[in-house]
């Protein structure tokens, strides 16, 4: 009796040293990192999250929990360990040996464009028994894009068709000095340093290079996400971010400057949505990250944002809009902006079945695209 009551104590004594040991032991050597694999990609497109968990000691974890919450906009496969409200929550249990390494992939959709950050995540441990939990809470640092999907229908090609070809014929005064179309005589306003000294040389007169005229190489896009209404027009809200991002895309690949502004905020860092007119090869990057992180929610007065932009600050460019409803205040700048003479071109996104009633005194410059849901 004695001897049993003394093995008693002995594995009591014991368990009490396993649950300090795993109390004291267990995040040591413990390596958890939960990532993106991809920075961006666009809606509707698959991606990946990785979590790897390697325990660099030689306790072993009987149960660990690994749990972090993103954005339901992120189609992950709901299932064991997981479930979807307001928020996507995941909780991943692992067994994992002394020295061990694991690794798990969790694909998704890209169901809304977005900018979406995943902060922390909390791990939970057991000891060998199930019987203690241990909770840490870290940081992480990962965050994926997903980029508007560019807007494209036939309507939608052949506007931007007929609207290149209105840029391409009209000319600035000033000539381009990188597009040559011959030479000429020297007349005498013209510049001396436009003269060809080797032609000169040549014919014993002087001459100067005949220059073409330039095209517009200046797009700008305005962006009027109000939606103010009764009924809710969402999907015609994001459809003006993926006509935004077709427009930018059609005009920089002709070599084209672009900038880009809009009554919105950047859910990062709070303010309007302003791109610079740019052809760089970054430009439309810069395009899908402004678009993927705006706030469609909490937005500005166009025309007090951008009033003085649009009206006074439009020479040598061509002026796109891109809005979904057409109020009167919205209205009454568009109609004072066409009292300058500068021409423009409103793309209003519409369901597939919708006929709107557009206001005459805009009509001529609305393109009207029918979209689905």
């Amino acid at each position: 009796m004695i001897r049993l009551i003394g093995i008693g104590i002995a594995a009591f004594l014991l368990f009490l040293l396993e649950q300090y040991l795993y109390k004291k032991l267990w995040s040591r050597g413990l390596g958890v990192s939960v990532a993106f694999r991809e920075e961006s990609i666009f809606e509707g497109e698959q991606g990946s999250l990785l979590e790897i968990v390697e325990n660099r000691k030689h306790l072993p974890l009987a149960m660990l929990k690994v749990k972090f919450q993103t954005s339901r906009n992120l189609n992950f496969e709901v299932g064991k360990g997981s479930r979807a409200t307001d928020q996507y929550y995941r909780n991943d249990v692992f067994q994992i040996g002394g020295g061990e390494k694991v690794t798990r992939t969790l694909s998704f959709t890209g169901g809304k464009r977005g900018y979406y950050p995943i902060e922390s995540y909390d791990l939970v441990a057991s000891d060998l028994f199930l019987t203690i939990q241990m909770v840490r809470t870290l940081p992480v640092c990962t965050s994926l894009y997903v980029y508007p999907k560019p807007f494209d229908s036939r309507e939608f090609r052949m506007s931007l068709q007929q609207l290149n070809g209105e840029v391409l014929s009209r000319r600035h005064l000033l000539e381009d000095p990188f597009e040559y179309r011959g030479i000429r005589e020297y007349q005498p306003f013209d510049d001396m340093r436009s003269i060809n000294w080797k032609a000169t040389a040549k014919t014993g007169e002087l001459k100067v290079n005949q220059k073409n005229y330039t095209a517009l190489k200046a797009v700008r896009i305005f962006l009027n996400l109000e939606d103010k209404g009764i009924l809710r027009k969402a999907d015609c809200v994001e459809s003006c971010l993926q006509i935004a991002a077709g427009l930018c895309q059609y005009f920089l690949s002709q070599g084209m400057q672009v900038s880009c502004h809009g009554n919105s905020r950047d859910v990062i860092t709070g303010e309007p949505l302003a791109l610079e007119a740019s052809a760089g090869t970054g430009q439309m990057g810069a395009v899908y990250r402004a678009l993927a992180r705006t706030d469609t929610e909490n937005l500005l007065s166009f025309t007090e944002l951008l009033e003085d932009k649009l009206l006074y600050q439009a020479e040598g460019t061509v002026t796109c809009v891109v809005a979904p409803n057409h109020y009167d205040d919205f209205v009454e700048l568009m109609e004072r902006y066409q009292e300058t003479g500068r021409e423009y071109v409103w793309f209003y996104p519409v369901w597939e079945s919708t006929d709107p009633e557009l206001p005459q005194t805009v009509a001529e410059h609305i393109r009207v695209l029918h979209i689905r849901s």
